[in-house]
Protein backbone atom coordinates (compact mmCIF):
# COMPACT_ATOMS: atom_id res chain seq x y z
CA UNK A 1 0.00 0.00 0.00
CA UNK A 2 1.13 3.78 -0.71
CA UNK A 3 1.94 5.27 1.98
CA UNK A 4 1.27 8.46 -0.05
CA UNK A 5 -2.40 7.36 -0.43
CA UNK A 6 -5.54 8.85 1.22
CA UNK A 7 -7.29 6.99 3.72
CA UNK A 8 -10.77 6.34 2.70
CA UNK A 9 -13.26 7.48 5.26
CA UNK A 10 -17.02 5.79 5.49
CA UNK A 11 -19.40 8.45 8.08
CA UNK A 12 -22.89 6.51 8.71
CA UNK A 13 -25.52 8.73 10.29
CA UNK A 14 -29.36 8.06 10.12
CA UNK A 15 -29.88 11.19 8.90
CA UNK A 16 -29.47 15.55 9.14
CA UNK A 17 -31.98 16.68 11.35
CA UNK A 18 -31.03 19.97 13.08
CA UNK A 19 -29.12 18.52 16.42
CA UNK A 20 -26.33 18.51 18.56
CA UNK A 21 -24.48 15.15 16.80
CA UNK A 22 -25.24 16.49 13.34
CA UNK A 23 -23.22 19.84 13.86
CA UNK A 24 -20.61 17.87 15.36
CA UNK A 25 -20.39 15.84 11.97
CA UNK A 26 -20.34 18.71 9.62
CA UNK A 27 -17.68 20.55 11.74
CA UNK A 28 -15.59 17.31 11.69
CA UNK A 29 -16.08 17.17 8.24
CA UNK A 30 -15.28 20.47 7.62
CA UNK A 31 -11.87 20.45 9.18
CA UNK A 32 -10.30 16.67 8.42
CA UNK A 33 -7.39 17.24 6.13
CA UNK A 34 -8.89 16.63 2.21
CA UNK A 35 -5.93 16.17 1.23
CA UNK A 36 -4.93 12.69 3.79
CA UNK A 37 -8.70 12.07 3.87
CA UNK A 38 -11.27 10.79 1.12
CA UNK A 39 -14.38 10.82 2.41
CA UNK A 40 -17.68 9.55 2.29
CA UNK A 41 -21.20 10.06 3.98
CA UNK A 42 -23.59 7.97 3.89
CA UNK A 43 -27.12 9.14 5.48
CA UNK A 44 -29.85 6.41 6.09
CA UNK A 45 -32.44 8.95 5.33
CA UNK A 46 -32.11 11.92 3.32
CA UNK A 47 -33.42 14.18 5.72
CA UNK A 48 -33.35 17.14 7.75
CA UNK A 49 -32.92 21.01 7.47
CA UNK A 50 -28.89 20.15 7.48
CA UNK A 51 -28.65 17.37 4.81
CA UNK A 52 -27.46 19.66 2.42
CA UNK A 53 -24.81 21.40 4.20
CA UNK A 54 -22.43 18.80 3.71
CA UNK A 55 -19.06 20.03 2.29
CA UNK A 56 -18.43 19.78 -1.63
CA UNK A 57 -15.39 17.44 -1.47
CA UNK A 58 -17.60 14.83 0.57
CA UNK A 59 -19.18 12.16 -1.91
CA UNK A 60 -22.61 11.91 -0.07
CA UNK A 61 -24.62 8.68 -0.57
CA UNK A 62 -28.41 8.35 1.17
CA UNK A 63 -30.36 5.03 1.31
CA UNK A 64 -33.65 6.19 1.67
CA UNK A 65 -35.25 9.71 0.43
CA UNK A 66 -36.45 11.82 3.32
CA UNK A 67 -39.89 13.35 3.75
CA UNK A 68 -38.69 16.45 2.26
CA UNK A 69 -39.19 14.55 -1.36
CA UNK A 70 -42.26 12.83 -0.51
CA UNK A 71 -45.79 14.05 -2.28
CA UNK A 72 -48.02 16.93 -0.79
CA UNK A 73 -50.81 14.56 -1.14
CA UNK A 74 -51.51 12.84 2.44
CA UNK A 75 -52.36 9.51 0.34
CA UNK A 76 -49.28 9.31 -1.35
CA UNK A 77 -47.40 10.32 1.62
CA UNK A 78 -48.41 7.64 3.72
CA UNK A 79 -47.73 5.13 0.79
CA UNK A 80 -44.49 6.26 0.67
CA UNK A 81 -44.02 6.27 4.43
CA UNK A 82 -44.81 2.46 3.97
CA UNK A 83 -42.41 1.63 0.92
CA UNK A 84 -39.42 3.81 2.75
CA UNK A 85 -40.38 1.45 6.06
CA UNK A 86 -40.01 -2.11 4.44
CA UNK A 87 -37.23 -0.74 2.61
CA UNK A 88 -35.45 0.44 5.97
CA UNK A 89 -36.35 -3.28 7.59
CA UNK A 90 -34.86 -4.82 4.35
CA UNK A 91 -31.79 -2.76 4.82
CA UNK A 92 -31.27 -3.60 8.33
CA UNK A 93 -31.74 -7.23 7.56
CA UNK A 94 -29.55 -7.47 4.91
CA UNK A 95 -26.49 -4.80 5.31
CA UNK A 96 -25.25 -6.05 1.86
CA UNK A 97 -27.53 -4.02 0.21
CA UNK A 98 -26.74 -1.17 1.73
CA UNK A 99 -22.89 -1.73 0.62
CA UNK A 100 -23.65 -2.30 -2.69
CA UNK A 101 -25.44 0.61 -2.96
CA UNK A 102 -22.09 2.44 -1.47
CA UNK A 103 -19.98 0.65 -3.76
CA UNK A 104 -16.17 1.22 -2.25
CA UNK A 105 -14.52 -0.50 0.67
CA UNK A 106 -12.76 2.15 2.99
CA UNK A 107 -9.94 2.14 5.89
CA UNK A 108 -12.22 3.52 8.56
CA UNK A 109 -15.87 3.32 9.17
CA UNK A 110 -17.31 5.87 12.42
CA UNK A 111 -20.83 5.78 12.94
CA UNK A 112 -21.19 9.24 14.71
CA UNK A 113 -23.92 8.35 17.28
CA UNK A 114 -25.45 4.67 18.78
CA UNK A 115 -28.23 4.12 16.56
CA UNK A 116 -25.60 4.08 13.72
CA UNK A 117 -23.72 1.35 15.20
CA UNK A 118 -25.19 -1.47 13.37
CA UNK A 119 -25.03 -0.43 10.27
CA UNK A 120 -21.16 -0.08 11.24
CA UNK A 121 -20.55 -3.35 12.63
CA UNK A 122 -22.91 -5.41 10.39
CA UNK A 123 -21.02 -3.61 7.24
CA UNK A 124 -19.54 -6.39 4.91
CA UNK A 125 -15.90 -4.66 4.94
CA UNK A 126 -14.45 -6.55 7.72
CA UNK A 127 -10.99 -5.20 7.18
CA UNK A 128 -12.01 -2.01 7.58
CA UNK A 129 -11.67 -0.39 11.73
CA UNK A 130 -14.59 0.57 12.71
CA UNK A 131 -14.70 4.07 15.52
CA UNK A 132 -18.15 4.66 17.48
CA UNK A 133 -19.38 8.22 18.95
CA UNK A 134 -21.05 7.78 22.29
CA UNK A 135 -23.13 11.10 23.29
CA UNK A 136 -25.12 9.93 25.81
CA UNK A 137 -25.86 9.22 29.62
CA UNK A 138 -26.34 5.57 30.08
CA UNK A 139 -28.07 5.31 33.27
CA UNK A 140 -31.38 7.88 32.06
CA UNK A 141 -34.01 5.83 32.65
CA UNK A 142 -36.01 6.30 29.17
CA UNK A 143 -32.78 5.36 28.00
CA UNK A 144 -32.98 1.79 29.63
CA UNK A 145 -34.51 -0.31 26.60
CA UNK A 146 -31.47 0.80 24.02
CA UNK A 147 -28.57 -0.51 26.99
CA UNK A 148 -28.80 -3.67 26.21
CA UNK A 149 -27.77 -3.53 22.33
CA UNK A 150 -25.45 -0.40 23.27
CA UNK A 151 -23.23 -2.85 25.58
CA UNK A 152 -23.37 -5.55 22.65
CA UNK A 153 -21.94 -3.28 20.20
CA UNK A 154 -19.19 -1.53 22.08
CA UNK A 155 -17.03 -4.48 22.39
CA UNK A 156 -17.44 -4.98 18.72
CA UNK A 157 -15.43 -1.13 17.67
CA UNK A 158 -12.05 -0.64 17.27
CA UNK A 159 -12.41 2.69 19.08
CA UNK A 160 -14.73 4.63 21.04
CA UNK A 161 -14.75 8.46 21.82
CA UNK A 162 -17.04 9.81 24.61
CA UNK A 163 -18.11 13.79 23.74
CA UNK A 164 -16.99 14.13 27.55
CA UNK A 165 -15.64 12.95 30.59
CA UNK A 166 -19.20 12.31 32.57
CA UNK A 167 -20.02 10.16 29.95
CA UNK A 168 -17.06 7.94 29.74
CA UNK A 169 -16.70 7.63 33.56
CA UNK A 170 -20.35 6.84 34.07
CA UNK A 171 -20.26 3.81 31.30
CA UNK A 172 -17.20 2.52 33.20
CA UNK A 173 -19.15 3.06 36.75
CA UNK A 174 -22.10 1.17 35.62
CA UNK A 175 -20.84 -1.34 33.34
CA UNK A 176 -16.71 -1.84 34.84
CA UNK A 177 -16.48 -5.27 33.46
CA UNK A 178 -17.50 -4.92 30.03
CA UNK A 179 -15.05 -5.43 27.66
CA UNK A 180 -13.92 -1.80 26.31
CA UNK A 181 -12.24 -0.74 22.58
CA UNK A 182 -9.14 1.47 23.19
CA UNK A 183 -11.30 5.03 24.24
CA UNK A 184 -10.58 8.55 23.81
CA UNK A 185 -12.72 12.17 25.01
CA UNK A 186 -13.00 14.54 22.17
CA UNK A 187 -15.37 17.81 23.46
CA UNK A 188 -17.42 18.88 20.24
CA UNK A 189 -15.84 21.59 18.27
CA UNK A 190 -17.14 25.09 18.38
CA UNK A 191 -17.09 27.07 14.32
CA UNK A 192 -16.49 30.32 16.70
CA UNK A 193 -16.34 32.61 13.84
CA UNK A 194 -18.95 31.25 11.82
CA UNK A 195 -21.65 31.58 15.03
CA UNK A 196 -20.50 35.42 15.44
CA UNK A 197 -21.31 35.60 11.84
CA UNK A 198 -24.55 33.77 11.14
CA UNK A 199 -25.56 35.73 14.54
CA UNK A 200 -25.32 38.92 12.78
CA UNK A 201 -28.82 38.24 10.96
CA UNK A 202 -31.62 40.24 11.22
CA UNK A 203 -34.08 38.92 13.29
CA UNK A 204 -38.59 40.27 12.49
CA UNK A 205 -40.98 39.85 15.46
CA UNK A 206 -38.67 39.02 18.17
CA UNK A 207 -40.80 39.49 21.77
CA UNK A 208 -40.38 42.49 24.01
CA UNK A 209 -37.64 41.35 27.07
CA UNK A 210 -36.68 40.18 29.31
CA UNK A 211 -36.29 37.06 27.29
CA UNK A 212 -35.20 33.55 27.69
CA UNK A 213 -33.97 31.54 24.65
CA UNK A 214 -33.36 27.85 24.49
CA UNK A 215 -32.35 25.17 21.71
CA UNK A 216 -33.21 21.47 21.91
CA UNK A 217 -35.26 18.86 20.34
CA UNK A 218 -38.68 18.72 21.50
CA UNK A 219 -38.10 15.14 23.48
CA UNK A 220 -39.20 14.88 27.14
CA UNK A 221 -35.57 14.40 28.35
CA UNK A 222 -35.23 17.93 27.36
CA UNK A 223 -37.25 18.88 30.26
CA UNK A 224 -39.13 21.65 28.74
CA UNK A 225 -42.74 20.30 30.44
CA UNK A 226 -41.04 21.64 33.47
CA UNK A 227 -39.46 24.90 32.34
CA UNK A 228 -43.68 25.77 31.30
CA UNK A 229 -43.99 25.24 34.61
CA UNK A 230 -41.54 27.46 36.00
CA UNK A 231 -42.53 29.97 33.57
CA UNK A 232 -45.94 30.43 34.44
CA UNK A 233 -45.53 30.38 38.10
CA UNK A 234 -42.86 33.50 37.43
CA UNK A 235 -46.00 34.98 35.02
CA UNK A 236 -48.16 34.86 37.80
CA UNK A 237 -45.83 36.23 40.35
CA UNK A 238 -45.67 39.52 38.21
CA UNK A 239 -42.38 38.64 36.57
CA UNK A 240 -42.90 39.67 33.09
CA UNK A 241 -40.55 37.43 30.39
CA UNK A 242 -40.94 35.15 27.20
CA UNK A 243 -39.08 32.42 26.70
CA UNK A 244 -38.66 31.09 22.75
CA UNK A 245 -37.53 27.66 21.94
CA UNK A 246 -35.89 26.54 18.69
CA UNK A 247 -36.20 23.38 17.97
CA UNK A 248 -38.52 20.42 16.66
CA UNK A 249 -39.47 17.15 17.87
CA UNK A 250 -42.38 14.34 19.13
CA UNK A 251 -43.10 16.64 21.84
CA UNK A 252 -44.43 19.92 20.19
CA UNK A 253 -48.01 19.58 20.55
CA UNK A 254 -47.31 18.30 23.93
CA UNK A 255 -45.62 21.70 24.63
CA UNK A 256 -48.47 23.65 23.12
CA UNK A 257 -51.38 22.03 24.66
CA UNK A 258 -49.44 22.62 28.15
CA UNK A 259 -48.73 26.06 27.28
CA UNK A 260 -52.20 26.75 26.16
CA UNK A 261 -53.58 25.24 29.21
CA UNK A 262 -51.40 27.52 31.61
CA UNK A 263 -52.61 31.01 29.30
CA UNK A 264 -49.07 31.23 28.76
CA UNK A 265 -48.75 30.21 24.86
CA UNK A 266 -48.02 34.08 23.72
CA UNK A 267 -44.99 33.87 26.04
CA UNK A 268 -43.78 30.48 25.59
CA UNK A 269 -42.41 30.91 22.50
CA UNK A 270 -42.04 27.57 20.38
CA UNK A 271 -40.74 28.62 17.06
CA UNK A 272 -39.65 25.11 15.50
CA UNK A 273 -36.19 23.95 13.59
CA UNK A 274 -34.58 27.17 12.52
CA UNK A 275 -31.31 26.90 9.74
CA UNK A 276 -29.95 29.92 11.87
CA UNK A 277 -30.90 29.90 15.32
CA UNK A 278 -27.96 32.24 16.59
CA UNK A 279 -29.81 35.36 15.76
CA UNK A 280 -32.15 34.07 18.83
CA UNK A 281 -29.27 33.62 21.11
CA UNK A 282 -27.87 37.06 20.43
CA UNK A 283 -30.78 38.97 20.88
CA UNK A 284 -32.33 37.42 23.74
CA UNK A 285 -30.77 38.37 27.22
CA UNK A 286 -30.46 35.01 28.57
CA UNK A 287 -29.95 31.21 27.75
CA UNK A 288 -31.87 28.35 29.68
CA UNK A 289 -31.21 24.49 29.35
CA UNK A 290 -33.75 22.92 31.30
CA UNK A 291 -32.34 19.05 30.42
CA UNK A 292 -32.94 16.04 32.31
CA UNK A 293 -29.80 14.62 30.90
CA UNK A 294 -26.70 15.81 28.26
CA UNK A 295 -23.50 14.68 27.62
CA UNK A 296 -21.40 18.16 26.11
CA UNK A 297 -23.96 20.03 25.03
CA UNK A 298 -23.19 22.01 22.00
CA UNK A 299 -25.42 24.61 22.36
CA UNK A 300 -24.25 25.50 25.97
CA UNK A 301 -21.13 26.21 24.27
CA UNK A 302 -22.64 28.31 21.43
CA UNK A 303 -24.51 30.22 24.50
CA UNK A 304 -21.22 31.22 25.57
CA UNK A 305 -19.21 32.34 22.35
CA UNK A 306 -22.39 34.56 22.64
CA UNK A 307 -21.81 35.63 25.81
CA UNK A 308 -25.07 35.51 27.17
CA UNK A 309 -25.90 34.11 30.60
CA UNK A 310 -26.84 30.84 31.10
CA UNK A 311 -29.14 28.53 33.32
CA UNK A 312 -28.66 25.05 33.07
CA UNK A 313 -29.13 22.17 34.69
CA UNK A 314 -25.82 20.17 35.84
CA UNK A 315 -25.71 17.17 34.02
CA UNK A 316 -22.85 15.50 31.70
CA UNK A 317 -20.16 17.73 31.59
CA UNK A 318 -22.43 21.19 31.69
CA UNK A 319 -20.36 21.58 35.38
CA UNK A 320 -17.18 21.61 33.27
CA UNK A 321 -18.24 24.22 30.71
CA UNK A 322 -20.02 26.62 32.84
CA UNK A 323 -18.83 27.54 36.24
CA UNK A 324 -21.77 28.66 38.78
CA UNK A 325 -22.35 32.06 39.50
CA UNK A 326 -19.44 32.70 37.44
CA UNK A 327 -20.23 32.29 33.68
CA UNK A 328 -23.56 30.94 34.19
CA UNK A 329 -26.38 29.62 37.16
CA UNK A 330 -26.18 25.65 37.79
CA UNK A 331 -29.20 24.22 38.63
CA UNK A 332 -30.78 20.83 39.18
CA UNK A 333 -33.42 19.04 37.27
CA UNK A 334 -36.35 20.52 39.27
CA UNK A 335 -38.90 23.10 38.64
CA UNK A 336 -38.79 24.66 41.99
CA UNK A 337 -34.79 25.30 40.68
CA UNK A 338 -35.75 26.67 37.36
CA UNK A 339 -37.79 29.21 39.03
CA UNK A 340 -35.71 30.26 41.23
CA UNK A 341 -32.95 30.85 38.59
CA UNK A 342 -35.10 32.52 36.58
CA UNK A 343 -36.36 35.01 39.19
CA UNK A 344 -32.77 35.32 39.89
CA UNK A 345 -31.53 36.24 36.95
CA UNK A 346 -34.49 38.74 35.85
CA UNK A 347 -33.74 40.96 39.56
CA UNK A 348 -30.40 40.26 40.55
CA UNK A 349 -28.74 42.93 37.94
CA UNK A 350 -25.63 42.85 40.02
CA UNK A 351 -25.14 39.00 39.20
CA UNK A 352 -26.12 38.98 35.61
CA UNK A 353 -23.02 42.11 35.20
CA UNK A 354 -20.48 39.77 36.95
CA UNK A 355 -21.40 36.81 34.50
CA UNK A 356 -21.62 39.18 31.61
CA UNK A 357 -18.15 40.67 32.57
CA UNK A 358 -16.34 37.25 32.41
CA UNK A 359 -18.10 35.82 29.33
CA UNK A 360 -16.10 38.89 27.60
CA UNK A 361 -13.22 36.18 27.89
CA UNK A 362 -14.93 32.87 27.02
CA UNK A 363 -13.47 32.10 23.43
CA UNK A 364 -10.10 31.40 25.41
CA UNK A 365 -11.56 27.76 26.74
CA UNK A 366 -12.30 26.77 23.12
CA UNK A 367 -9.53 24.58 21.49
CA UNK A 368 -10.87 23.30 18.06
CA UNK A 369 -7.39 22.65 16.44
CA UNK A 370 -6.30 20.33 19.25
CA UNK A 371 -9.61 18.72 18.83
CA UNK A 372 -9.43 18.12 15.12
CA UNK A 373 -5.75 17.26 15.33
CA UNK A 374 -7.21 14.44 18.07
CA UNK A 375 -9.50 12.86 15.83
CA UNK A 376 -6.82 12.51 12.93
CA UNK A 377 -4.64 11.03 15.35
CA UNK A 378 -7.16 8.77 15.95
CA UNK A 379 -8.19 8.05 12.31
CA UNK A 380 -3.95 7.48 11.26
CA UNK A 381 -3.54 5.44 14.39
CA UNK A 382 -5.85 2.80 14.00
CA UNK A 383 -5.19 2.56 9.83
CA UNK A 384 -1.30 1.65 10.42
CA UNK A 385 -2.59 -1.37 13.08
Amino acid sequence: MSENRKIKILFRHRSMEMGGVEKVMLSILNNLNPDKFDITVCLTLNQGKLRDELPKHIRKIYLTDGKEDFSNNSILQKLQLVKRRIRLRKLKNTPAIADRLINDTFDIEIGMDYRDYDAILNSTNKNSKKIGWFHSEINVPKFQPLVPDILKSFPQFDHMVYCSHKIKDMMHKHYPNLKYPAESVIINPIPIEEIKYKAEEKLDNFPEGPVFASIGRLHSRKGYHKLIDAHKKLMDEGFHHNIIVIGDGDEMNNLRAQAAKNNVEKTFILVGNQMNPYPYIKKADYFILPSESEAWPLVIAEALILQKPIIATEVGDVGLMIKDRETGYLISYEVDEMYEAMKTFLTDHELIAHIRNNLKTIEDQFDNKKIFDSVENIIETLHKK
